[in-house]
């Protein structure tokens, strides 16, 4: 079985409950709903779903949380449908009620109280009274099809698809119907035949394409398990963390993404390929910061004669590159903005803690300019603070200032934001935390000599 590839991180060494409450206690208005974390769990039936379910609900002991089965959602049986029951495909999505399931996600999103209809198996009807549920942390839908309709996709920020050997499946299967449900071994391996194998391979096997995480060999898994734990607590640290600082953008993660991070992030990396992905990725973070910059509308006629509405970004910007490991991040720029001012600031340790401003070269009319700051790894954030300083002191405004980066640490992010809240920043990813050496963990190691070759 293939597993995902996905990388796990550590626990945040962050106390962001703490800096949740405080944030909303500073409100002069009436603080908004928390936003729920929404986990998606796939797979083929009986592939260990639901003991996933139970180890998250178990392990996030700290988090309150709601599991919600999708099963809860079929729709109810007609008395004519019921006579031929033998003959209903229950592993076809549109034996669910889709957009019910979909309007009570939405609703539970804004934190409003859901009522989850009450399914009966052995009826096949919905039975009084329903489930309340009242929003919470963390939301975890499980079902075979959670991850076939890309509205639900789109609302879950994380999709696990439990992968299991399918005469396993089968096995347990027949076990559950037969002993738990008290229903005849042919009749199940008939249904089976029929039904949920085709089902599987036509509905539920394609799913697995759209799974931020894959769990080979089920829930029995427990290394895996272990792991998505962690990377589940990772995750839930930065949704804190753009909910506590929205103007924090992170790119949309895809595999190619994800391909690239392992790539710049491996110690045995060579020099050519480690220049090559990480200016690919640096070119996305760019992309996406340009794309943060003001605009307003304009139509154009086309070749066709038709005419387009679109829109013209401000043109007056300019980059500046903390120096060194800044400038990796200068052609990128270039490329996207043709002719684009770039500064540079140089900003070297000082003491213990203190960084001393060494050099800087900026636009003489940088006050009238969106600034894009370039620095790809944000660490403790001291010399951004620095930067940022200096880039105030020149006339800029806070709000103009969008600050690009391929790696963040949740330390760094917080010391920034405390002293800058109106920054925009850009990553790709957020790390975990830093080290006892201030080093980004798991991190990429020395930027800049590794980009420049000089780490030998």
């Amino acid at each position: 079985m293939k597993n995902s590839g996905k990388e796990i991180g550590l626990p945040l060494n962050l106390d962001i409950k703490k800096k949740l409450s405080i944030q909303s206690n500073a409100s002069k208005g009436p603080p908004s709903p928390k936003l729920p974390f929404f986990i998606g769990v796939a797979g083929g039936t009986a592939s260990g779903k639901t003991t996933v379910c139970n180890l998250i609900n178990t392990q996030l002991h700290d988090q309150r949380i709601v599991l919600i089965n999708q099963d809860s959602f079929y729709h109810s049986l007609s008395d004519k449908i019921l006579q031929k029951v033998n003959d209903y495909n229950f592993d076809h999505p549109e034996a669910f009620d889709t957009e019910l399931m979909l309007s009570t996600m939405e609703k539970l999103k804004h934190g409003q109280v859901v009522n989850i209809p009450n399914y009966d198996i052995n009826s096949r009807k919905r039975v009084e009274p329903p489930r309340q549920v009242h929003p919470a942390d963390i939301i975890v839908l499980e079902g075979i099809l959670v991850l076939h309709d890309s509205r639900v996709r789109d609302l879950l920020n994380m999709k696990i698809f439990v992968d299991e050997d399918s005469d396993i499946r089968l096995a347990r299967r027949i076990q559950r119907h037969t002993i738990e449900r008290g229903r005849n071994i042919q009749n199940v391996l008939d249904q089976y035949c029929r039904f949920v194998k085709p089902s599987f391979e036509d509905f539920v096997l394609p799913t697995k394409k759209y799974a931020d995480i894959i769990i080979p060999g089920g829930g029995d898994n427990d290394v895996a398990i272990d792991l998505i734990m962690q990377n589940i607590r990772t995750k839930l640290g930065q949704h804190d963390l753009c909910k506590i600082y929205p103007n924090i953008f992170i790119i949309f993660s895809t595999f190619q993404i994800k391909g690239m991070h392992t790539l710049i992030r491996d110690v045995g990396t060579t020099k050519h390929d480690f220049v090559f992905y990480s200016d690919r990725l640096i070119r996305l973070v760019v992309e996406h910061g340009l794309g943060h910059l003001p605009f307003t509308e304009k139509q154009v006629t086309t070749p066709t004669g038709s005419v387009y509405s679109g829109v013209v970004f401000c043109s007056r910007l300019c980059g500046v590159s903390i120096i060194r490991s800044g400038e990796s991040m200068e052609n990128a720029l270039r490329a996207c903005c043709k002719g684009i001012k770039i500064g540079k600031i140089l900003i070297h340790g000082h003491g213990t803690n203190g960084r001393q401003l060494i050099y800087e070269k900026l636009p003489s009319d940088i006050a009238s300019r969106h600034v894009l700051l370039l620095d790809p790894v944000l660490a403790t954030g001291n010399s951004a603070i620095k930067a940022i300083s200096l880039l105030l002191n020149k006339g800029v405004p806070e709000s103009n200032i969008i600050f690009l980066n391929l790696i963040a640490s949740p330390q760094g992010i917080n010391a920034v934001f405390e002293r800058f809240p109106a920054i925009k920043l850009v990553t790709s990813e957020i790390d975990a935390t830093l080290n006892e050496n201030s080093r980004v963990i798991p991190g990429l190691g020395e930027f800049g000599d590794r980009y420049f070759a000089t780490d030998d």
